[in-house]
């Protein structure tokens, strides 16, 4: 690292709070601005921002690791999220937008009643704000550390302090600008990650023992590069193709995107995700951004981070069993000259930094709209509520750095995660759908998986077999708890179909006492686009790694298929898109 190395870092950091400075102002007037940008966000800032989030300081180094075990396939174990992505997209997006809340929890007391719709609010918002919320900042904090600690070479208390200021300075602007700057931010971190992401693949890739890709290409086993996970396993002295038993390729595939909720990727949307649907300007750009967000994220944005993990298989191979992800950092060490190597460490900042941001803005949103403004102070004007929330921010952060020393490793944090929520997906999905869901039913479903996971580890059943047997477990319970329990009262189910008039059969009791509203879900389209949508994104992903590893005719049919999906689509909606404006 020369002296431009670190005076890149330092003019991104004076940058990033520029942006802070001027929109601080804006984001003081209300809590709506704060939170939501006044519900005023076009689609492509609104996408932006949640491609940015979840493109964290750890995500290609954890991509550099799948593939050194598993090849490009590898990738499947968050490839399958797309469905429940999609499902997001044409089934979710326009109702959250429609329903006018400031938050996800929110949700909770305008569709169901009485005291355990309050419980469940204020339950939610310390589970995810405030407790989940911290150990996931922790999390990528901890990964940055590793990061830093790779560059650098220094000792990790060292680096510690480094990423606390990091995190300081991310803290203060996002209590200053609230999420106006926290979205254009990210958008402007993101293009620095991913410019550095792919600057670093062209150098590695172009370098003298890979020999570009057709160097890649003789000097590694076919399998590493296949697009889908194999049935039976494949030795090299590069790892293993990915093998997947018939019941395991169900449950990543049939089961988990649809069953068990993730950050980012929750089934019905949620988390920071529903934040940005929540803030666009309508229900059109709510549903485009989060088009955009799916595609960018699982089609545009790996292929960088896969082109490095391939070279690295061949200029670092003692690292493929010992610690594959490391081989990212080598690589920047390595292969970047003077100036591009600052600007990739500006690059894992950027990555950081607009995670952290949206993390701090969104679990603050929680902890300020649904337990400390709903049930501790109520009547106090906007600019109080403001003050505490930028307050709140730099707390929640402080408790982030402090759980952080607490962390010993990341490996495996997500299949715990993954587990831990197992069988809530479908309540998730189905309170918008069916009236009969209650509160004791979404209650029932998040208790359930913590019971039941300690038992299913005791038989030795681990992940992903686990899920059959913690959703199908939690299934039984949330089902039984909502039979056995009282239905949300009926003046709630009837405002909230006013509000969000979601449609179809199963909320045909309460939408038959609605004559005044006309069904406007055409369940057959939705159904139909979210195909297309899967086969816009899947085609998208494997049409651009075909062209760029020369696999020439499969691009082009990758291509075909990905441009009729995309326009088979937009004549889908164009009706819609009208009515929506």
């Amino acid at each position: 690292m020369s002296f431009i190395d670190y005076a890149i870092i330092v003019i991104y950091f004076i940058f990033s709070f520029s942006i802070a400075i001027i929109y601080s102002k804006r984001a003081g007037k209300n809590t709506s601005e704060f939170f939501l940008s006044g519900r005023n966000l076009p689609w492509y800032l609104a996408g932006l921002s949640m491609v940015a989030t979840t493109f964290a300081a750890d995500t290609p180094l954890a991509v550099t690791e799948l593939v050194a075990k598993n090849g490009v396939s590898g990738n499947w174990l968050w490839w399958n999220f797309v469905f429940g992505g999609l499902l997001t997209v044409f089934f979710f997006a326009k109702l959250w937008r429609r329903a006018g809340i400031m938050t996800e929890v929110e949700f909770a007391e305008i569709r169901y009643s009485g005291k355990p719709a309050k419980f469940l609010r204020g339950f939610r918002a310390l589970y995810l704000g405030l407790f989940m919320n911290v150990i996931i900042m922790g999390w990528v904090n901890k990964a940055m550390v590793s990061v830093l600690v790779g560059i650098f070479n220094l000792p990790e208390n060292s680096v510690f302090a480094y990423v606390i200021v990091a995190m300081l300075i991310v803290a203060v602007y996002s209590a200053l600008s609230g999420l106006w700057g926290v979205v254009i931010t990210d958008a402007v971190q993101f293009v620095i990650a991913m410019t550095g992401c792919i600057i670093l693949a062209i150098y590695v890739v172009s370098s003298p023992q890979v020999g570009g890709i057709d160097g890649m290409k003789s000097q590694l086993p076919p399998f590493v590069f296949d697009f889908f996970p194999r049935i039976s396993s494949e030795s090299s002295s590069f790892g293993n193709v990915l093998a997947l038993t018939p019941m395991m390729f169900l449950a990543y595939v049939g089961i988990q995107w649809w069953a068990s909720w993730y950050p980012g990727a929750e089934p019905g949307g949620g988390g920071y995700v529903a934040q940005r649907m929540m803030s666009a300007k309508n229900e059109k750009h709510a549903l485009f951004a989060t088009l955009f967000f799916q595609v960018a994220h699982y089609a545009l944005r790996p292929w960088p981070w896969i082109l490095v993990a391939l070279g690295a298989l061949i200029i670092y191979p003692e690292l493929s069993n010992s610690n594959p992800k490391m081989a990212y950092i080598f690589a920047i060490k390595d292969f970047l000259p003077t100036g591009l190597k600052g600007l990739l460490v500006a690059a894992f900042f950027a990555a950081y930094m607009s995670t952290i941001a949206t993390q701090l803005n969104w679990g603050t949103s929680y902890i300020i709209n649904d337990f400390y403004k709903r049930f501790l102070i109520k009547q106090k004007d906007e600019k109080h509520y403001v003050l505490i929330s930028r307050i709140a921010t730099i707390v929640l952060m402080i408790v982030s750095v402090i759980v952080t020393m607490f962390i010993d490793r990341i490996s495996g944090a997500w299949e715990f995660i993954i587990e831990c929520g197992a069988g809530l997906g479908l309540v998730l999905i189905l309170r918008w759908y069916w009236w009969r869901i209650n509160a004791w039913s979404e209650i029932s479903a998040i208790i359930t998986p913590f019971v039941l996971l300690p038992i299913v580890k005791s038989f030795g059943i681990e992940f992903p077999i686990s899920l059959f047997y913690l959703v199908g477990g939690t299934t039984i319970v949330w089902l039984i708890v909502t039979f056995s329990t009282k239905p949300t009262e009926e003046k709630v189910l009837i405002e909230f179909y006013k509000r969000v008039h979601p449609g179809g059969v199963l909320w045909k009791k309460i939408s038959s006492k609605l004559p005044e509203i006309k069904e406007e879900s055409n369940f057959k389209i939705m159904f139909f686009n979210w195909i297309l949508g899967i086969f816009l994104v899947y085609s998208s992903l494997f049409g651009i790694g075909s062209l760029i590893l020369k696999n020439y005719y499969s691009a082009l049919l990758y291509i075909l298929i990905s441009i009729t999906s995309l326009f088979l689509i937009m004549n889908n909606l164009r009706k819609e898109i009208k009515l929506l404006e």
